[in-house]
């Protein structure tokens, strides 16, 4: 039971195809462009100072004594 491809269901598959290549290649664009943004950003920042870290109190053996 095998039907035809008529001429316009080749129409509409080409024009189906060619619009979601167009998509897909607007949206990889689209992407990619944000993408880079977002690491541009973050290499162009100032370098922070580092912040101290606080000193420690009390003693620094915090481990439970396993031994039976």
């Amino acid at each position: 039971m095998g039907t035809s491809l008529t001429p316009e269901f080749w129409e509409r598959f080409t024009l189906l195809l060619f619009a979601a290549m167009g998509l897909t290649f607007a949206l990889a664009a689209l992407f990619d462009e944000l993408w880079l943004r977002r690491i541009n950003r973050r290499t162009h920042r100032p370098p922070t100072a580092p912040r101290p870290t606080p000193p420690r109190t009390g003693t620094t053996d915090h481990r439970t004594s396993v031994s039976c």
